[in-house]
């Protein structure tokens, strides 16, 4: 007798993707390093990054990891036919491969790798892989996340 219960909605899919494109100004990346107590001096001071080692202002890594993060909440917490769904982050894991400049054109992405309905915690497990990178260039932020996205009837 089979006993598997058949999820009420399909929430993710294996396959499914998600991307945006954004451009961070130097004031953007200025601001973001200022609220969030990032003091360092290559996400503000022209001087100190012209002597450190990238030579130009850079995004910090968790400007860029931020943006990765409300693209996967936006995408696995928007309304289906039927239904809307909730969104939660269990786990998300980043490295940081190359530095994002000011007035760069970034392209944001989410592979979803895996979905399985998980009966006990009523929504899907997402496995995702993500990115950031300038087009055509190697990516500047790797990311592997895993997602609750449970669907909710309307």
């Amino acid at each position: 007798m089979d006993t598997r219960v058949n999820p009420p909605m399909i929430a993710a899919e294996q396959g499914e993707r998600c991307q945006r494109t954004l451009r961070f100004s130097r004031d953007d990346i200025a601001a973001f390093a200022q609220l969030s107590g990032d003091a360092n001096p290559l996400h503000h001071d022209q001087q100190a990054a012209l002597r450190a080692r990238h030579g130009e202002i850079i995004a910090s890594g968790q400007q860029v990891s931020a943006m990765l993060m409300g693209l996967a909440a936006s995408h696995f917490s928007r309304a289906g036919e039927g239904f809307t769904r909730e969104y939660l982050c269990l786990n998300t894991n980043f490295a940081f491969k190359a530095p994002v400049f000011a007035d760069q054109s970034l392209e944001l992405s989410w592979a979803v790798t895996e979905a399985e309905w998980h009966e006990r915690l009523g929504g899907w497990l997402v496995q995702a892989h993500g990115q950031a990178g300038v087009r055509l260039a190697k990516p500047a932020v790797v990311a592997r996340g895993t997602f609750l996205v449970k669907p909710v009837p309307v």
